[in-house]
């Protein structure tokens, strides 16, 4: 399934349907009075996040969400019929804005989390309302109220524990290979990674983090080289940020620090918090360095490229040190994780407001007039 973490949508709420004038007509019963019922309630538009999908794909393609209106009130006390709601399914993950104002609408977080786009329309009075001892046969009603509409922005920044960094090639996705049951794409030449990827650790019992693996950086990621930076998005909501390293690389050439020395000047360039999360060192491919130089080698890195925090040193081929990495990831994130019992992300028919419950009109409206 193609990748797809933006999208632009529309949502309209159902327009409440409009009150009735009529009067009871029967034989005997001259002075029946009104029984005109009110109209029904338009369609609201909800998004909930569903722990199942994983892409806005559906949105690309479907880009208007329209509720129903409301059914107009008829005689007989006939009170209209409410339209159905719509509700929009989303990836946990997904923030949603107004395209137009640019304001915060939602971040849906947690499976199951509801909450509504758009609002319906009331339904309009019928004159049923209007009767009193003195106005005994009213020719008064209400159409019904608008629903909303909106314009908004959909953007997908995947949940994560710990987010893998570094250039193309680097061996992030075989990391994730190795340490999880994530399956992505891997190969020997640069890019092999189009789009983000997840995989699930599990260290033990109920004792498990996400890791996500992004498309490598290069060099002028900012001016739009490689695949620039537009998928750093997914790494803003992680608690760890591994700095993988390929200390072989193929052509002798390149130089390790100097590659790294780009990464971290690309990410402060992206975005000053993602640079200051917490960073480890990993470096990678130490199966294709001879035993005896790996010390001295690694020993060269850190010293150029002036580094103070954690260093680990692994073959993800192999899955040499893959397990102390693990563990050190770990004790450090479990320090964030809290233990919530997910909700079921079955609908169910939210309880009207306070106010839709007890509506009265205000008396400066012109269509009570």
């Amino acid at each position: 399934m193609k990748f797809v973490d933006e999208a632009y949508i529309d949502v309209v709420a159902g327009n409440g349907g409009s009150g009735c004038v009529s009067f009871r007509r029967e034989k005997f019963i001259p002075f029946g009075g009104p029984n005109g019922g009110d109209g029904g309630r338009g369609g609201h538009v909800y998004a909930v996040a569903d722990r199942n999908l994983n892409t806005l794909i559906d949105f690309r393609f479907s880009r208007r969400h329209e509720a129903r209106n409301g059914e107009p009130g008829r005689g007989s006390d006939q009170f209209g019929a409410a339209a159905e709601d719509i509700v929009l399914r989303m990836p946990v993950g997904t923030i949603v804005t107004d395209a137009e104002t640019g304001e915060l609408v939602v971040e849906l977080l947690k499976p199951g989390e509801m909450v509504m786009l758009a609002k319906g329309g009331d339904g309009g009075f019928g004159n049923l309302h209007y009767k009193t001892s003195t106005n005994r046969a009213p020719r008064q009603k209400t159409p019904g109220w608008p629903g909303e509409q909106k314009k908004l922005k959909l953007e997908l920044r995947v949940l994560a524990d710990v987010g893998l960094l570094g250039m193309p090639n680097a061996g992030k996705s075989t990391l994730i290979a190795a340490i999880s049951n994530a399956r992505p794409k891997i190969a020997d030449y640069p890019f092999t990674t189009l789009h983000p990827n997840l995989g699930v650790v599990r260290v033990g019992p109920e004792r498990s983090f996400v890791v996500a693996d992004v498309p490598g950086l290069i060099e002028g990621a900012a001016e739009g080289a490689g695949l620039g930076h537009q998928f750093l998005r997914h790494l803003q909501r992680t608690r760890l940020l591994l700095h993988l390293v390929d200390l072989a690389p193929f052509d002798e050439g390149v130089d390790p620090v100097a590659q790294a020395k780009a990464i971290v000047t690309e990410l402060k360039k992206y975005d000053q918090t993602l640079y200051d999360k917490p960073r480890w060192l990993v470096l990678n491919k130490l199966d294709m360095v001879p035993p005896e130089e790996r010390a001295a080698r690694v020993k060269d890195f850190v010293k150029r490229f002036k580094w103070k925090g954690p260093v680990f040193e692994i073959s993800a081929l192999t899955r040499e040190g893959c397990e102390p990495l693990v563990q050190a990831i770990w004790q450090h994130v479990a320090q964030f994780q809290e233990h919530v019992v997910e909700p079921d992300v079955r609908f169910e028919e939210p309880a009207a407001p306070a106010e839709e419950q007890a509506f009265k009109p205000a008396s400066d409206d012109p269509r009570f007039r």
